[in-house]
């Protein structure tokens, strides 16, 4: 099963038609709160809509209330955000690959934010990936395979404190039993010299970002 989120962050530019490459048959589409739009434009209707609703466009709402749609509507004055909340709700409830989508650009504190969510202790030991049209990421925090193309960048970063990492394979800058630190940026764009890298880590975790080396930014 593969479950993905749609956050009410930016639209990328060439659109959402690339995300259909993230559906499968049994796919669970949740809305946190005005992601819902996202959904829209791609044809497609949400199974859940959660949130505090404040952002849902309310003629969007009410054409979703006339669909087959789950509102699970919380409070404004609550401690979670959209996603948090969408993301608890997905881990108790479905099994699967989790994908978000929408949850960059815009205000940097909900960027930075979501990103963070990443760690959250409700999906530890959960595949989660944070997505764009040219790149993804996700924690890490025992191994990881990364598939690619040679050219394709990969960036190790240690948000969440110090991370010694056992040792890297198939990337241009090898790390072997070597520490990455929070501030220094040594983690950041590597490259991929096969079609796989392998990332093990002894203590700590990270975020890695791949990228692909076909987007020119």
């Amino acid at each position: 099963m593969t479950i993905l989120i749609f956050v009410n962050g930016e639209e990328p530019p060439n659109g959402w038609e690339w995300v259909r490459g993230y559906m499968s048959p049994d796919a669970v589409i949740i809305a946190a709160d005005g992601g819902a739009r996202h959904i829209e434009k791609l044809g497609l209707t949400p199974h859940i809509v959660i949130g505090d609703l404040d952002s849902l466009d309310p003629e969007l709402e009410k054409r979703l209330a006339g669909e087959d749609v789950e509102f699970i509507s919380l409070p404004e004055d609550k401690d979670e955000t959209d996603l948090e909340l969408a993301l608890i709700f997905a881990s108790r409830n479905h099994e699967g690959t989790i994908h978000i989508f929408g949850a960059t650009g815009g205000r940097l504190d909900q960027t930075v934010s979501n990103i963070l969510l990443l760690s959250h202790p409700d999906l530890a030991g959960r595949d989660v990936f944070l997505v764009q049209p040219h790149q993804m990421a996700w924690m890490v925090a025992n191994e990881t395979t990364i598939s690619g193309k040679r050219g394709d960048l990969v960036s190790l970063l240690p948000l969440w404190g110090d991370v010694r990492v056992k040792r890297t394979v198939g990337l241009k800058w090898p790390l072997q039993n070597e520490s990455l630190y929070p501030g220094p940026a040594r983690g950041v764009s590597n490259t991929m010299i096969s079609e796989q890298a392998t990332v093990e880590i002894a203590e700590g975790r990270l975020l890695c970002v791949h990228a692909d080396h076909r987007w020119n930014r």
